[in-house]
C-alpha cells in the first residue's frame, strides 16, 4: 500500500444530483420540481415557519407576558459558600476561580445563608441586609462594586 492509491471507503462518497442535464439522466427537463405551480420555478423561496396559506403555529398560540429589556441577571452566591475561601478578602474574580461563579463579569449578590467562620472583606455588586449582618458581626466588611463612594 502506498499514497498513490489511497482511496475512501466504498460507499462513503456519493456523488451530488445533477438535475436539469437532459433526459438520458432520469432529473432532465422539470429537474424533479414537476411542471406547475409556486415550488416549480427559479427563485422560489419559501418563509420561515410557512405552513402553505394555514395559519402559522407562531401566530396561532396565544401571547402572554413581557420581556424587560432593562433587566440585569444577578447570580448569587451564599455566605456558607464564601466561608470555605481561605482568603481574607474576595473579589468576583476569585469567585470565578473556585468555581463559585461561571465568569468574574457576571454581576453577584451576596445572600446571607450561613455563617463566616473568619472576617473577610467581600466585593460584591449587591449584598442582601441579613448578609451585611453577618459579615459585619464577624468584623467584615462588605464592599458593593460599581456604586459611588459619594
Amino acid at each position: 500500500m502506498n499514497l498513490s492509491n489511497l482511496k475512501p471507503a466504498q460507499g462513503s462518497r456519493k456523488d451530488r444530483k445533477r438535475v436539469g442535464r437532459g433526459p438520458g439522466s432520469g432529473w432532465g427537463k422539470t429537474a424533479g420540481r414537476g411542471s406547475k405551480g409556486q415550488k416549480s420555478g427559479s427563485g422560489y423561496s419559501r418563509k420561515r415557519g410557512f405552513e402553505g396559506g394555514q395559519m402559522p403555529l407562531t401566530r396561532r398560540i396565544p401571547k402572554r407576558g413581557f420581556t424587560n429589556i432593562h433587566r440585569t441577571e444577578l447570580t448569587v452566591v451564599n455566605l456558607d459558600r464564601l466561608a470555605k475561601l481561605r482568603k481574607e478578602e474576595i473579589r468576583p474574580k476569585d469567585m470565578a476561580d473556585h468555581g463559585l461563579i461561571k465568569k468574574e463579569s457576571e454581576r453577584v449578590k451576596v445572600l446571607g445563608r450561613g455563617d463566616l467562620t473568619s472576617a473577610k472583606t467581600i466585593h460584591a455588586h449587591q449584598f442582601s441586609e441579613s448578609a451585611v449582618k453577618k459579615i459585619e458581626a464577624r468584623g467584615g466588611q462588605a464592599v458593593v462594586i460599581g456604586k459611588d463612594p459619594c
